[in-house]
């Protein structure tokens, strides 16, 4: 039923170490996923919308690749129009506005550094003149920096993750609240490591642990609103995120770790995103979806 997974049954080093992927690794952050090999698969070809979002406009963060760009495609499968906010990341920002449109779909591409909080003012401003309303909002970008000790984590990267990982969130939040009506949905992608942790992602980590409980804070003070507020904590996905913070040794084995023994593929992830962004999910707030290949984690 699913595409074919690159390197998906593992092949093998002469020690019989996994080798997930090729060794690879991008002096940048978040990473482009055009130069990735093997790219992420981004989209089911086997998924059948069913308009359960039909007529609904959502706004995505880190929308041009990886999770963001997988739950642009479900989204659009499902009758919403997407505008998509992204970094710089041009090419894969381009490249993910045309399979919407082949699709069928609109899709409207906003390039802005939300950890300015005027830049979400202007996200919302674009959005409000072309699609006239927000029915949807996905905060999924971040940013994550390897460093064996907290004690390397200078000043200027832990603000830079609060402010790109956290802070970011909340300015979206603040500009868009003012025009969710009951029914609408904000959705905030979080981490395993928010529940796990990860001794090399001290501050990463801790950042997510802020996502998960800012949304169930959040979900808390809107639910009188009936405005739905929830997360996603994915585990090993294959995205542009990995290329751009690990070393190629650990790229070679990411995911294999798992009891799944693989990376998970950012169309896995699809479906959550639409469960809590339609009126599937009506009775849902405040709520945290594990998708992490079977590893277990105490909420």
């Amino acid at each position: 039923m699913y595409p074919e997974y690159p390197y998906y049954g593992h092949k093998k080093e002469t020690r019989d170490v996994p080798i997930a992927f090729p060794p690879q690794h991008q002096d940048r952050m978040p990473g482009f996923e055009y130069v990735m090999n093997p790219r992420p698969i981004s989209e089911n070809p086997h998924y059948k919308g069913s308009d359960k979002l039909k007529g609904k406009v959502a706004i995505v963060t880190g929308g041009d690749s990886g999770i963001g760009r997988a739950a642009s495609y479900a989204f659009v499968k499902e009758g919403a129009k997407v505008v998509i906010v992204y970094l710089n990341e041009h090419r894969d920002a381009e490249e993910t506005e045309q399979r919407i449109r082949e699709l069928g779909g609109e899709c409207l591409l906003i390039p802005a550094d939300l950890t300015i909080e005027t830049n979400s003012t202007l996200v919302v401003r674009k959005t409000l003149e072309r699609f006239g309303k927000i029915d949807v909002l996905v905060n999924n970008h971040a940013v994550q920096y390897v460093k064996k000790s907290i004690l390397d984590i200078s000043n200027e990267q832990l603000e830079h993750t609060f402010k790109t990982n956290v802070f970011s969130y909340f300015y979206l939040i603040k500009a868009v609240l003012p025009y969710l009506k009951a029914g609408s949905s904000i959705i905030n992608t979080a981490s395993i490591t928010a529940y796990n942790g990860f001794k090399e992602l001290i501050d990463y980590s801790s950042t997510k642990g802020a996502v998960v409980t800012l949304t169930r804070s959040l979900a808390l003070s809107l639910v009188e609103k009936k405005i739905r507020v929830n997360a996603i904590a994915p585990g090993s996905f294959w995205t542009p995120l990995i290329t751009g913070s690990f070393s190629e040794k650990k790229v070679m084995k990411f995911g294999t770790d798992s009891p799944a023994k693989r990376a998970g593929q950012p169309f896995e992830l699809a479906p959550a995103y639409v469960y809590l962004a339609s009126d599937d999910s009506m009775y849902a707030t405040g709520e945290v979806i594990h998708v992490n290949g079977g590893q277990m984690v105490t909420t």
